[in-house]
């Protein structure tokens, strides 16, 4: 558990000002904010996620496995930086691997992946509409 997730247990007096039962509350806000070890789960997932190379490796991935060498030419970048992106993949259970040989071939491990990427996507370029909208409405 993170500094930030550690319960204090205590309410904050602030909550007796607003409410009238203001355990019952604090009980109702503690379930809207969810449980915290799947927050912790969906954060690995958003930060494996958050950098721009590993989305394009695994959109290099969708239509099939690719070997190191085929991902650095889709990426254009060094097989060590391909590498250690793999290898952030791999640890969030995004991208299984396969040995051949000497050779190691990589795949996404879900296919559901793409549905939460594609969503992301979709919400990225509605932001980036409004945000050109709101820019071009202050010129």
């Amino acid at each position: 558990m993170t500094d930030s997730t550690v319960s204090t247990g205590e309410l904050p007096d602030s909550l007796s000002r607003l409410y009238d039962d203001p355990e019952a509350e604090a009980a109702t806000l503690r379930e809207r904010a969810g449980n915290a070890a799947v927050a912790d789960r969906v954060s690995c997932l958003c930060g494996a996620l958050s950098n721009p190379l590993r989305l394009r490796l695994l959109w290099a991935l969708r239509d099939g496995e690719c070997c190191v060498c085929e991902l650095q030419a889709a990426v254009d970048a060094p097989q060590s930086t391909v590498a250690s992106h793999l290898g952030c993949l791999t640890d969030a259970g995004l991208v299984s691997t396969r040995k051949e040989g000497k050779w190691t071939y990589y795949a996404v491990a879900d296919s559901a992946i793409f549905e939460l990427i594609d969503r992301a996507t979709e919400l990225a370029d509605v932001t980036a509409e409004g945000s050109e909208a709101a820019t071009g409405a202050d010129e």
